[in-house]
């Protein structure tokens, strides 16, 4: 019997410094224009695409300068760039682009490793109201400066935006790892991603479920004897109608790198639910094993097997995967975790799942961790539950850091690999 989870944890991060310097540049990755050559040079970006990448200033192989470019008016006050991570909430100001005097040019630079990719939100004042400036009222203009996500016209790659709003561009440097699997391939076989009203009491009941079925594979009254495994993935409606995991599924499944699975994805509803329900409650867990996975049984023919069933989520979500494993290894046998709030609870009892991992016997389940390496308040959590698992005897456990933050665009590869480690069959990578 576990402990039961602390109860009224703030809602929100710890909020910790950045420990390292964004890693800013002085000199952009070309040489910008004069008054006399803007015409030109924007021509050249709008050619190019943004943001602009060159070789690093120190002669790295393994790195990269990469410039954020903004086009302004002339009632331009201000522009924010934040890439996913690379900032400190603490010193915002170092996240503001300068202009080139007499032009419309703006520009930030970093200094980053050839296998980066991020999200990016841009900000712009162009002057309207009052400019409180420096001073006691700083943060009412960051507040302001940061109410509008602007899209970046000079780039054409973008996510669908949690929560809905305008899609996020992002940036992947030439190193970093490709999403080909997420893009649907002509000619390969599709199953079929169906949107359903799951009836019943909260938690979790009266929500929207994503059920996603293999190619060739008939939805069923009652589940087969040996049944197709499992995937349940937390945060459903981002991922099966924003994302497009059925494109996943469909090519691993077409390349055998993976077994013909179904797919299950609870919607989280909002913000405030997920962070009710996507932390360490029992009852949540009791409503994934009791409820869903049986309702969804009555659409597609599931194994009970929990060594052929995944628990797949990231942040809270990721949280959430590790609980419902610890606490139930006879329904998930696989817990897919990406940037996992190991954090969790922010005050006296916190990184609580590690410590009832610590207290207890090992469990028959598989961890697959995966976090960015510019994840700086969840990284020291991370590792510490790490060293724990390693400690109890998890050899077939594996953890990994990629380069980037706490990023979706991250987090589609990782799960493409997670999902043929763990159902493919195929030798681990790193063990934990």
């Amino acid at each position: 019997m576990f402990a039961s989870p602390p109860e009224g944890a703030p809602n929100r991060p710890p909020r910790l410094p950045r420990p390292h310097p964004v890693p800013r540049l002085s000199a952009p990755v070309r040489p910008l224009p004069g008054p006399d050559g803007v015409e030109e040079f924007w021509a050249e970006v709008r050619r190019h695409g943004t943001p602009l990448v060159g070789p690093d200033p120190g002669g790295s192989a393994d790195h990269r300068a990469v410039t954020f470019l903004w086009r302004g008016t002339p009632a331009t006050r201000a522009v924010e760039v934040l890439p996913n991570k690379l900032g400190d909430p603490r010193a915002p100001e170092g996240n503001l682009m300068e202009r080139v005097p007499g032009t419309d040019v703006w520009h930030w630079t970093l200094r980053l490793r050839a296998d980066w990719r991020g999200t990016y939100d841009l900000h712009v004042d162009e002057g309207t109201g009052p400019d409180p400036g420096p001073g006691p009222h700083a943060p009412d203009r960051w507040r302001r400066l940061r109410a509008v996500h602007r899209a970046d016209p000079f780039n054409p790659r973008t996510l669908p935006r949690r929560w809905g709003g305008e899609p996020v561009p992002y940036a992947e440097l030439p190193a970093a790892p490709r999403a080909d699997d997420w893009r649907p391939r002509p000619g390969t076989p599709r199953g079929t991603l169906t949107g359903h009203l799951m009836p019943g009491t909260r938690p979790g009941g009266g929500r929207r479920v994503w059920l996603y079925t293999p190619p060739g594979e008939a939805p069923a009254e009652a589940p087969a004897e040996d049944g197709l495994p499992v995937l349940v993935l937390l945060d459903g409606e981002h991922w099966g109608p924003g994302l497009g995991l059925a494109h996943l599924l469909d090519n691993l499944i077409a390349d055998g790198r993976i077994p013909p699975v179904a797919a299950v994805l609870p919607e989280a509803v909002d913000e405030p639910t997920r962070w009710t329900e996507l932390a360490c409650r029992p009852e949540y867990v009791a409503h994934l094993t009791d409820e869903l996975l049986p309702w969804a049984a009555g659409h597609l023919p599931l194994t009970a097997d929990p060594a052929r069933t995944v628990i797949a989520g990231q942040s809270l979500g990721g949280l959430t995967a590790a609980y419902a494993a610890v606490t139930a290894p006879h329904r998930f046998g696989h817990a897919l975790v990406q940037s996992g709030s190991f954090w969790w609870p922010v005050g006296p009892d916190a990184e609580w799942l590690t410590g009832v991992l610590a207290r207890t016997p090992r469990l028959p389940v598989r961890f697959r961790l995966s976090f960015g390496t510019q994840e700086w308040v969840a990284l020291p959590a991370a590792r510490r539950l790490r060293d724990t698992l390693t400690a109890l005897g998890y050899e077939d456990s594996t953890y990994r850091e990629f380069e980037g933050g706490h990023d979706y665009l991250c987090w589609r590869t990782e799960m493409a690999d997670g999902l043929v480690e763990l159902l493919g069959g195929h030798d681990r990578e790193t063990s934990v």
